[in-house]
């Protein structure tokens, strides 16, 4: 928290300085603009000493065009601030509880997934919710993948020194975000990148680019010419080229749109991207992963920001194609569209394939950034230990997005292999398999995880504990359910997984639902499932004795103090024997 305070309290006092400095340029700007009309005018009406007036013309320019450039340095450095400051005050703000202002990754949720929906990996209040910290549309996607799937064993010990290493890299990693923050991308502006990355190259016939350079030249020859012996046909030779340019170009002009056509104003963004690859680059990286990312931003020699910022140039200048202004004196003086299109063509045939792979290393520094966040929001979790035996083992360990202050922590050694777990609602057993679920998720993508030891196999995660009616699919909540458990039993005949079942079979009879559970936890030990499956139906809990070595039986219990019902959500071992259903029911009147 005090890092946060104290960055916030430094960028509000640099963004009161930068706006005042803005503020005086904007007005010596003004005043220099006067300034060179008043001596302009001084110099038509012939008063005064003609070599002061436009003396003072000039200096009047060269410090408009000076003070034009600061007020853009100003107005970048304003722009920074500003981002600065949100992103520290929405820092305080989420760290004090009071708000979550990133976005929900709404648009990610899969019901269809084994566990995105069941352990809230997306939408309000979700684990992505409460994580993501990335600013660029690919860098949400990134993050969003990596809550998805379970890594390599490899590429999680490399995740985690990568994630250690941001942590300590806070400022870094605030100005990657501020960068990101200056101009959003969007899904559209990406893809408009991409395709046109994609799309087939076109090369400019050589001699097409020969009168390209010849033809100015004759112009300027022209010119000069008429300048120097004041012959009246170099003049009008001159016009001529100036309308044949315009007419060269112009014959030109459908392969200039076709190459731009959906590329309009797109050139602020690939350069905000270029000062985010810088970033990348000028950073000294320890880790293996952050250095490899590094190493894919060099082409043939080529820094990927460097040519970046060349793409963002190139871009700029072809939209210029729709200012009319430009458009005759620039193209009929010099071609200059021509000459700007077959440099963009030149950068697209070096450099196009990499555009993609430039822009995943942005997204996965983000989305990595983004767990190292965490991590530094939450020194007190750990980086799971890992082992090749099965072994699944948490000390003290909790839901992420809980409280620090209020959670409850408990230790679980799954071994026996398969845990039936009973309790009373509200007694903890659903918060409980979403705790174990979400830093199996965590642990499999290299992030710390809520406990103060964890020693795991990374394995996928099977999840049934929150379905929905499907009214789209004609699907009730039962089969959806059925399917659902079909889906786990397939995936556990090809390899083992970590399995969450919450009450299941809730669409059924008692009778029925017992022994269907009763075969679903004999399933779980034939297949040597992992994992845990809550019921209140204790008859369940028998099968343990039939498995003494696959199963064990947990709970959590309520107590009764003082005529009031009191839960510590600490898990015990055997079956739960308390009612806290009939006591409730009779303290308030309902029985």
């Amino acid at each position: 928290m005090d890092f946060y305070t104290s960055r916030l309290s430094q960028f509000t006092q640099e963004l009161e300085l930068l706006k005042k400095r803005y503020n005086t340029i904007s007005l010596l700007r003004l005043i220099a603009a006067v300034c060179f009309l008043f001596f302009g005018w001084q110099a038509i009406k012939n008063s005064w000493d003609m070599l002061f007036n436009l003396t003072s013309m000039f200096i009047c320019a060269i410090a408009f065009i000076v003070l034009m450039k600061k007020h853009s340095q100003v107005a970048k450095a304003k722009t920074r601030a500003i981002a600065l400051v949100e992103i520290n005050k929405n820092e305080i703000a989420y760290l004090k509880r009071e708000a979550i202002p990133f976005p929900d990754g709404g648009e990610f949720v899969d019901f269809h997934h084994t566990y995105s929906y069941d352990l809230d990996m997306f939408g309000n209040k979700s684990l992505f919710h409460n994580i993501n910290r990335t600013e660029t549309y690919r860098g949400k996607v990134k993050l969003a993948s990596m809550l998805l799937k379970v890594l390599p064993q490899q590429e999680i010990l490399q995740n985690q020194e990568a994630i250690k290493e941001l942590a300590d890299k806070a400022e870094w990693r605030q100005e990657i975000r501020a960068l990101g923050k200056v101009n959003k991308d969007s899904n559209i502006l990406y893809k408009k990148l991409t395709d046109w990355s994609k799309k087939g190259l076109y090369e400019i016939p050589k001699w097409t680019m020969v009168l390209a350079y010849v033809l100015p030249i004759l112009l300027a020859a022209c010119l000069l010419g008429y300048i120097f012996v004041r012959e009246e046909k170099l003049l009008t030779y001159a016009g001529y080229l100036f309308i044949f340019n315009l007419g060269f170009v112009s014959s030109r002009f459908k392969l200039i749109k076709a190459e731009i056509a959906d590329t309009t104003e797109l050139h602020e963004i690939i350069y905000n991207y270029s000062l985010i690859i810088e970033q990348i680059e000028n950073e000294t990286f320890k880790s293996e992963k952050l250095q490899q990312l590094q190493k894919k931003l060099l082409l043939n020699n080529h820094k990927a920001g460097e040519q970046i910022k060349v793409l963002s140039e190139l871009f700029s200048r072809m939209d210029t194609v729709n200012n009319l202004f430009v458009m005759i004196a620039f193209n009929g003086g010099f071609l200059f569209h021509l000459h700007t299109l077959n440099s963009l063509l030149k950068w697209k045939k070096q450099h196009a394939e990499a555009v993609s792979e430039w822009l995943e290393v942005i997204a996965e520094a983000e989305a990595l950034s983004s767990i190292a966040n965490l991590y530094y929001n939450n020194p007190d979790f750990v980086f799971p230990q890992l082992n090749n035996e099965y072994k699944i083992s948490f000390t003290n360990v909790a839901h992420p997005l809980l409280n620090a202050q209020t959670r409850v922590g408990n230790d679980v050694d799954f071994n026996p292999k398969f845990m039936i777990l009973t309790g009373s609602n509200m007694s903890g057993k659903s918060t409980f398999l979403r705790s174990l679920g979400v830093n199996m998720v965590l642990a499999g993508i290299g992030a710390p995880v809520c406990a103060t030891q964890a020693n795991i196999h990374p394995m996928p995660v099977l999840v049934s504990m929150r379905l929905s009616d499907s009214l789209s699919d004609s699907e009730s909540y039962f089969y959806a359910e059925i399917k659902r458990l079909k889906q786990i039993m397939d995936s556990l005949e090809q390899e083992k997984a970590f399995v969450l079942l919450d009450e299941i079979l809730r669409g059924t009879n008692s009778d029925d639902k017992r022994t269907g559970t009763i075969e679903v936890v004999k399933k779980m030990v034939a297949r040597k499932a992992i994992g845990a499956i809550a019921t209140h139906d204790v008859e369940v809990c028998n099968t343990t004795f039939k498995y003494p070595e696959d199963l064990s039986n947990n709970c959590f219990e309520a107590q009764i103090i003082n005529n009031d019902l009191y839960f510590d959500y600490t898990l015990r071992e055997g079956i739960c024997k308390n009612k806290s259903a009939t006591f409730l029911m009779e303290k308030m009147g309902v029985i």
